[in-house]
């Protein structure tokens, strides 16, 4: 009962930081939004179109809305203005409609329709291949319409109605694609990936800086005091253990919560997703204590445990994928809990992996959890002791 009641008291201290709150609760969930926003996956390719007036509205306006299939479509104002969101990397492509597009195409004539790409040769290959069959669709239908308008003596403008509408309903022949090989190495993107690497970094590093509290009560003498009546110290070490225990955990199920109902971010297997998070809020209690036994003085605390912190997870592929970085750097990144919690929520998110297939990760981040618990309960009883 001792232990509980320093865990509630520790823990009511904390809830009472406004400070601290912000940290805990207000900025995760702009940092998931943030990068979950940059990082978002739109379903398709990033397409500019600029087609003036003169382009002619009933050929242009179909051909805008064939392109649409491979990907978001945005009208650009002008080609400058195009070019330039290209090279910030806004568009995968813009398309140039040709000024007499409408004129040339109802006259019978060939057309080319400009693409200006940027990127990887992969990514302009790939968006080449999609705008080409978006064009090639949109050419039926004229082609269509010219063959009719030539059986029937009309016109192509005539005919074109006839043309889109027949080519609604006749059936295609589509290729679809599966891919069976292993799964991604990557996190999901958009929210699927900023949460749960957030959900990583957030509880390390508020652990890390709430060791200032137990800091704090140390130079406030309240453990002294509190020895002083029939306490002892083990008592006090594991009631400051639950406190970070239960902080980490309600921290978890924030960001969890809010990547459900607010994002819509699927956490993968229930059962491992428990074990997952649970776990690493074991890591966090560890990181948590210790910084509250190394650290001298608060501010002590509250400076270098955020740095440690985020250079930890940049080390362990919070901020991008190991899998991009150098063989040393990954290995060196190991060397953090972060990274084997990372690629836990990659067998989870991304390879739809279980209880199983997340053990080792489990079982390292216990190990990480244990050595890190067990130096800081040394630390602190002598510290109390003393």
């Amino acid at each position: 009962m001792t232990a509980l009641a320093v865990a509630a008291a520790s823990l009511r201290r904390m809830l009472r930081d406004r400070t601290a709150l912000f940290f805990v609760v207000l900025l995760p969930v702009l940092v998931i939004a943030i990068i979950g926003t940059v990082v978002h996956n739109p379903g398709g390719f990033r397409i500019g179109v600029l087609a003036t007036q003169a382009s002619g509205p009933a050929l242009a306006t179909s051909l805008v809305d064939d392109l649409g299939a491979a990907g978001p479509v945005e009208l650009q104002t002008d080609e400058q203005t195009a070019r330039t969101a290209l090279r910030r990397g806004e568009l995968d492509a813009v398309v140039l409609v040709p000024v007499n597009l409408e004129a040339a195409l109802l006259r019978g004539d060939d057309v080319v329709i400009p693409v200006l790409a940027g990127g990887a040769e992969s990514t302009q290959s790939a968006v080449r291949s999609a705008i080409s069959a978006a064009v090639a669709r949109h050419a039926e239908r004229v082609q269509a319409a010219a063959f009719a308008a030539r059986r029937t003596n009309s016109t192509v403008a005539e005919q074109l109605p006839r043309a889109t509408a027949l080519q609604r309903v006749t059936p295609r022949i589509s290729v679809s694609t599966e891919n069976v090989a292993s799964g991604s190495d990557y996190l999901p993107l958009g929210f699927g990936y900023s949460a749960p690497t957030m959900l990583v970094l957030f509880v390390f590093i508020n652990a890390l800086a709430g060791g200032a509290t137990v800091v704090q009560t140390r130079q406030l003498g309240i453990y002294g005091r509190a020895l002083a009546a029939p306490v002892r110290a083990r008592d006090l070490v594991l009631g400051e253990a639950l406190s970070y225990l239960t902080f980490a955990l309600l921290q978890s199920a924030l960001i969890i919560g809010t990547g459900s109902l607010l994002f819509g971010v699927s956490w993968g297997n229930l059962p491992a997703a428990i074990a997952l998070v649970v776990t690493w809020a074991l890591v966090g209690t560890g990181a948590g204590m210790l910084s509250g036994a190394v650290f001298k003085t608060p501010d002590q605390a509250s400076a270098i445990g955020p740095v440690v912190g985020i250079a930890f997870a940049m080390l362990g592929g919070c901020m991008w994928p190991l899998e991009i970085v150098p063989a040393t750097v990954r290995t060196v990144g190991h060397a953090t809990p972060h990274a084997w919690a990372v690629d836990a929520w990659i067998t989870l998110l991304s390879r739809a992996g279980g209880l199983a297939d997340i053990a080792t990760d489990l079982a390292v981040l216990a190990g990480f959890a244990a050595g890190m618990l067990a130096l800081a309960a040394v630390l602190l009883r002598r510290r109390l002791s003393s």
